[in-house]
């Protein structure tokens, strides 16, 4: 639309208004500008100059606020500031966690919940939000309304969950408490919470929060499987630990590292790389012996383990497996095995072993002097408290010097027959 200017009259308002709309921007920008360079200073005088030449911004009652509090040590000028703050934008919780860290300086109670609901209503979601709703609640001893806060903080940062969980358990040290009203379903928290649990060898609620951990349905790291059942046998909790093991082979990928009926013994044919961990096969390499998997040498797979022994003085070869029986049960058990250039008295056995009595249930004769591969293999019957076994290659006698190749194979432990 075009409006016609012939008249000097109609030129003149044109200026008028023209010149008054960037007199009025100028003024606005300048007020915004002085407002933004006093409100920098850290003095009262400045922040309440910021104050006036723009009233509406929230932020500036805030920050004298926070001068009031912090460098004149003045709560109820704070307090003043910060109602002034909330008043203008209600949607900082911001704003209202220092107003309600003033309330409780004050003694006002019910100030400080009102502040503290407010805070939360105005961003519910956020972890540094919950966190400090969480820690403020814990200060006044309302445990019931910190431990949501807390699982809102467990939810949605990553790194928070231990921190939590620590200040939750000092709290309400009661695991059905806290899997209800704290931890969240997610399974990286749950392991955190079982770490915790393991550290304070709560052994029951470790059980919960594994079972808690399992209905998810997530994958899972095999170390932490690991972790977990080396507690669990350190507890002597053998059918946990079989249970742990067993849901491990969809948690984490581990179906083929099951025992059988028919071979208790994980990766007897060394088929399958060694885990160094849970039921399968454990070891510790030294500079006394070297442990590999050959696949130029094999029984009945594609590959065998080779131990080569160079050592003043041993006890065994470091490679071991632990084998949850049943108690008052017969046991078939075989392995087959060939040597080259072994030297030294005695030799290398194969020897089972009750892992915490120590009672000695099989020791084979020993592995030298086998060119080709030989068989061993014995039967035993397990003592009525007997839960969990030990299979090793022992060294006999144990601390003589031993050199040598050593292979094995094809090794087995099934019930045996009736």
């Amino acid at each position: 639309m075009r409006i016609p200017l012939s008249s000097w009259s109609r030129k003149v308002l044109l200026l008028t208004l023209t010149l008054l709309t960037g007199v009025a921007y100028c003024g606005f920008t300048l007020s915004e500008f002085l407002a933004a360079y006093f409100s920098r200073k850290v003095d009262r005088v400045s922040l309440q100059r910021a104050i006036r030449l723009q009233p509406g911004n929230a932020d500036f009652p805030y920050r004298l606020g926070r001068y009031f509090w912090l460098v004149e040590r003045s709560p109820e000028a704070a307090a003043q500031s910060y109602r002034t703050a909330v008043a203008l934008n209600p949607h900082k919780a911001r704003y209202w966690f220092d107003l309600a860290a003033v309330y409780q300086f004050l003694g006002d109670t019910q100030g400080q919940k009102d502040a503290l609901e407010h805070a939360i209503l105005a961003d519910p979601t956020t972890p540094d939000v919950a966190w400090e709703a969480a820690n403020l609640y814990m200060v006044q001893g309302k445990t019931d309304k910190a431990l949501p806060e807390f699982r809102v903080v467990m939810a949605n940062d990553p790194y928070l969950p231990s921190a939590a969980l620590q200040l939750c358990w000092r709290a309400e040290p009661d695991v059905d408490a806290l899997l209800r009203d704290a931890v969240p379903p997610i399974s990286s928290v749950y392991l955190a919470f079982l770490d915790l649990l393991v550290s304070k060898k709560e052994t029951v609620g470790a059980a919960k929060v594994w079972a808690q951990l399992a209905r998810l349905h997530e994958p899972v790291e095999a170390r932490h499987v690991f972790e977990y059942i080396r507690y669990l046998v350190g507890q002597r909790e053998i059918d946990q630990a079989r249970l742990v093991w067993q849901l491990s082979a969809s948690l984490c990928g581990l179906s083929a590292y099951q025992p059988s009926s028919k071979n208790l013994v994980i990766n007897g044919d060394f088929s399958l790389p060694v885990l160094n961990g849970g039921f399968d096969w454990l070891y510790q390499q030294s500079k006394d012996v070297s442990l590999a998997l050959d696949p130029t040498q094999s029984h009945t797979g594609h590959r065998s383990l080779v131990i080569s022994f160079d050592s003043r003085g041993i006890e065994d070869a470091g490679i071991r497996q632990l084998i949850p029986v049943e108690a008052n049960a017969s046991y078939d058990f075989s392995a087959y095995f060939k040597s080259e250039d072994m030297q030294g008295a005695g030799g290398p056995r194969f020897a089972i072993q009750d892992l915490y009595s120590e009672a000695t249930y099989f020791v084979s004769d020993p592995l030298k002097d086998a060119d080709s591969w030989q068989k061993i293999n014995g039967t035993f019957t397990t003592a009525p408290d007997t839960r969990l076994l030990v299979l090793r290659i022992q060294r006999l006698p144990a601390g003589s010097p031993i050199r040598g190749k050593l292979w094995i194979d094809d090794i087995r432990l099934a019930p045996a027959a009736r």
